[in-house]
């Protein structure tokens, strides 16, 4: 009669010893990679991730005007409020009257405009790389203001009017700068129209009218009434919603998106 306890006491130092063969060449096997391998693997990621960050969800930039104060704080030379944008939003809901957004600008608006990039090619190629990533800023005249109208909507601001008017009503103005910061010329506009008379326009379908929160000190769609989209902005060159201001410390705090329109 066999022992089955010999037995299997002998199978089990025959497969103790398999086992420990394969351990032992397993640790051989899973060397550390190497870092000259494992840094570029990791910044080849961040990089990556960044991009899809930045080209789907949003990204940060620089207020470097005083066009949308008092909302958003910034001025030649000085230190300008550093704003969260996000583009998430708008893959649900369109943009809305009230709305903060940062656009690209059109040709009428880029006039003037001029590229930060290297004349060299390849410098100019790093450049125009690292702008993918956030590392430098898009060499285009991207700008932001607030949405006054939308697709399909007039708007205006007449002799007599008591603000600007949108089909009709007056919008709400609230957040604009008082006093204004530059004098008006009363005979070509008023305080109530935020600088001189304009319109009637009406908004080409898929377009938004765009304006400063600082009247006076906005080169905004009232300024670009003769191009072939009377000022406004085409929905395609939407960067996304101003959401927050995060920089300086001092001025951190969320961008109010009001309901302008009664």
């Amino acid at each position: 009669m066999t022992d089955l306890s010999s037995a299997s006491n002998s199978d089990d130092s025959n497969q103790g010893g398999r086992f420990g063969r394969r351990a032992r060449k397993s640790k051989k096997e899973s060397k550390p990679t190497p870092w000259y391998i494992e840094i570029p693997v990791v910044v080849v990621l961040t990089l990556a991730l960044i991009f899809v960050l930045q080209t789907f969800v949003g990204r940060m930039y620089m207020i470097p005007s005083g066009s949308m104060e008092p909302t958003l704080h910034g001025c030649e030379g000085c230190t300008g409020d550093r704003i969260l944008v996000e583009k998430v939003s708008y893959y649900f809901s369109d943009p809305e009257p009230g709305d903060v957004i940062v656009f690209k600008g059109t040709d009428s608006w880029n006039v003037g405009f001029t590229t930060q990039r290297s004349d060299n090619s390849v410098i100019r190629g790093l450049q125009n790389l690292g702008s993918y990533v956030g590392l430098v800023a898009p060499d285009e005249n991207d700008l932001v203001k607030r949405i006054i109208a939308t697709g399909g909507q007039t708007v205006s601001c007449q002799e007599g009017d008591p603000g600007i008017m949108v089909d009709g009503k007056e919008v709400d103005d609230s957040y604009t700068l008082q006093p204004a910061q530059f004098p008006i010329d009363e005979t070509s506009g008023s305080a109530e129209c935020g600088g001189n008379y304009f319109g009637p326009i009406t908004v080409p379908e898929g377009n938004y009218f765009m304006m400063g929160d600082n009247r006076t000190n906005s080169m905004d769609s009232r300024y670009h009434l003769g191009d072939e989209y009377q000022g406004t902005i085409p929905e395609e060159n939407i960067k996304g919603k101003v959401q927050a201001i995060v920089l300086p410390f001092s001025r951190i705090g969320g961008v109010d998106d009001p309901a302008i329109q009664g």
